[in-house]
């Protein structure tokens, strides 16, 4: 017997047809039982697919009339994972394939079944994309729960675990969800705190949609990625790495994309590059993956994290 994901798909070719099937024909011809082909069908409705049945013993299915659907069986974290990956490429995350993906996004969008298409119509609507990048795993239906959310305007309860590690139920109303550099934020409106504010959505767990509606408030400036690069730069942090780079302001931009990163010219063949951070991992990998002449302002311990690294890569390319 064929696997029910295969099944599936032979069974909506098999109806898009657009005949009238016997139970027993239909059943005969995917080599299954009728009481499995009554499952199939039930699978298929669950996603959207609108298959009518008519019931006795001359009883069958067919597709309902005036639909024109080819196969496309996805399941929640397969729609989220098309939507996002091509609607990143999209917007740039790799050269030379904006325009394909946009193609063919909205060729996948079409072929989705009702159910499928609405959640990432809201994934799509909801979400205002920045530099992309690597970063901790969220959830797949995490995020299509916040973003539908965010697109009908429902108030979200979830749990919460700050920077600090506390741990606190927040109740929101969602804005938008920003992806930025390597992370996930939801900006929504803190019902508790009465203020806006940014959320990472790795720490974010157990989102549920309450079903009461609001209406939304206008965001401060506007813009959502705007709003998350101030709060993150109002955190504070451990380090304040100060680096003279000597290459020009656009082409340290484009190697470093957005990671919290400030880069002020000097003059036309160097800049300021300043980077707040926690630890200094990121500055080192930055610093080495940039390629050019540099000269460290401070702090002292970003120096002797660059030497001791440097001195790694010497030992292990001597081995």
């Amino acid at each position: 017997m064929a696997s029910t994901s295969a099944r599936m798909l032979r069974l909506l070719s098999l109806l898009q047809t657009h005949r009238y099937w016997s139970g027993g024909e239909l059943a005969a011809r995917l080599e299954v039982s009728e009481r499995t082909l009554r499952r199939d069908v039930d699978r298929l409705r669950e996603l959207g697919y609108p298959v009518d049945a008519s019931r006795g013993v001359a009883g069958g299915y067919q597709l309902r009339s005036g639909t024109a659907m080819p196969p496309l069986l996805l399941d929640d974290e397969e729609a989220v994972a098309i939507a996002v990956g091509l609607r990143t490429a999209a917007a740039g995350a790799v050269g030379g394939v904006e325009e394909t993906s946009v193609r063919a996004l909205a060729k996948v969008v079409q072929v989705m079944p009702p159910l499928l298409r609405r959640r990432v119509d809201a994934l799509r609507a909801s979400t205002v994309p920045a530099v992309p990048g690597g970063g901790p795993t969220v959830d797949a239906l995490a995020l299509t729960v916040i973003a539908q959310a965010c697109r009908d305007g429902e108030r979200l309860r979830f749990e919460y675990r700050a920077r600090d590690t506390a741990r606190s139920t927040r109740l929101v109303e969602p804005f938008r969800l920003v992806s930025m550099g390597r992370r996930w934020y939801l900006v929504a409106w803190d019902l508790e705190r009465h203020d806006w504010r940014t959320f990472r959505v790795d720490r974010l767990a157990e989102p549920s949609p309450t079903g009461a509606r609001f209406r939304q408030r206008d965001l401060p400036g506007g813009d959502a990625v705007a709003f998350v690069r101030a709060q993150i730069a109002a955190m504070p942090t451990r380090y304040e790495a100060v680096v003279l780079v000597r290459a020009p302001v656009a082409t340290v931009e484009r190697a470093i994309g957005w990671s919290g990163a400030t880069v002020e010219p000097v003059d036309e063949g160097s800049c300021r590059l300043v980077l707040r951070v926690d630890t200094l991992d990121w500055p080192v990998m930055v610093l080495a993956a940039l390629g050019v002449a540099f000269d460290v302002v401070g702090p002292p311990a970003l120096r002797e994290r660059l030497r001791a690294a440097g001195e790694q890569l010497v030992r292990a390319a001597g081995a």
